[in-house]
């Protein structure tokens, strides 16, 4: 994700919310019980870290590929992909780049679209250490595979979902293809996706999506992203989400505009006209935004937390049940 030109690097947000990461209290009798398992969540997180960088066209990312189709497979998801090729930023031989689409109830002509990506930048660029920005490893624990993983946990509940809305898993390739800001465009799977459900119409119209990027930390806070809020379209989707949090008891939460950030929601929502809105945790512990680790070598599996995976998952499953 990119921040916007001219935004500060941090943001004032008031007191940090109470029950928070992994010190959470416990939840009081007759709360509502989260049915997602967060050590199956995290279990997936650390899979896909474990394949090294997989950033568009390398080798990690067809390892990878090949890890969460065969797992939405098994669990009943009707997997596709759009593939395309994109510019190198370094120049040379085009990469090849895939979109991961997996369907659930495809029968359903009134859709909801849940988006990740997939793809890790290419290196630590904001790394402290100058000679790690030009060959460290990015691992992107939080930064690429926590949404991921939300999507491989959810799985487990999606062929359960009653009613008449479908649901549709994007992973999205290219999301950050990029070696500098300002130079190399983001976005590239998502701007191709919506591209093509504007110029080839499907028989099916998403009635929502969510973007889910950066929800593992272990200090999880999730503000309403700024533009999320502010269009007209997807107002009402913000406010159904957290109010559905508010519901389950899940502060992480928080029912306040925190921070304007540019992320795959841009692409879904001013191109293919899907009212969309950004689940991010753009801040850190400290109230920084962004988080220092950002786009460096410490975004590792350490920083994320099974706790924040499943409260993020039962959040959307739940707001999905709503749906009908």
């Amino acid at each position: 994700m990119l921040l916007p030109v001219g935004v500060v690097a941090f943001v004032l947000i008031g007191n940090a919310p109470v029950g928070v990461g992994e010190d959470a209290k416990p939840q009081a009798a007759g709360a509502p019980v989260n049915p997602l398992d967060g050590q199956r969540a995290y279990g997936y997180l650390q899979e896909m870290c474990a394949l090294g960088p997989r950033m568009s066209g390398s080798l990690g990312m067809e390892k990878q590929q090949a890890l969460v189709q065969a797992h939405f497979e098994k669990l009943g998801g009707k997997v596709s992909y759009q593939r395309f090729l994109a510019n190198n930023p370094l120049g040379g031989a085009k990469v090849p780049m895939a979109n991961m689409i997996v369907e659930w109830h495809p029968e359903r002509k009134e859709r909801v679209l849940l988006c990740a990506h997939y793809d890790t930048r290419p290196l630590p660029d904001r790394d402290a250490d100058p000679a790690q920005q030009q060959g460290g490893v990015f691992l992107g624990a939080n930064d690429g595979a926590s949404g991921v993983a939300v999507l491989m946990e959810l799985a487990h509940f999606m062929k359960d979902i009653d009613g008449a809305v479908g649901v549709d898993f994007l992973l999205v390739d290219g999301e950050e293809l990029v070696y500098k800001d300002r130079r190399d465009p983001y976005f590239l799977g998502a701007t191709w996706f919506a591209r093509k459900y504007v110029n080839e119409p499907p028989d099916y119209k998403y009635r929502w999506g969510v973007v889910l990027d950066m929800v593992g930390e272990r200090d999880l806070q999730i503000y309403q992203e700024q533009n999320s809020g502010a269009w007209r379209d997807s107002r009402p989707l913000v406010k159904e989400i957290w109010d559905t949090a508010a519901r389950l008891g899940v502060r992480e939460f928080i029912p306040r505009v925190g921070y304007p950030v540019q992320d795959d929601h841009f692409p879904l929502r001013n191109t293919a006209k899907i009212p969309t809105c950004d689940l991010i945790d753009f801040v850190d512990a400290a109230g920084m935004s962004p988080p220092g680790y950002w786009h460096t070598t410490n975004d590792t599996p350490q920083r994320c937390s099974g706790s924040s995976l499943a409260k993020v998952g039962w959040v959307v499953y739940e707001w999905l049940r709503g749906q009908r």
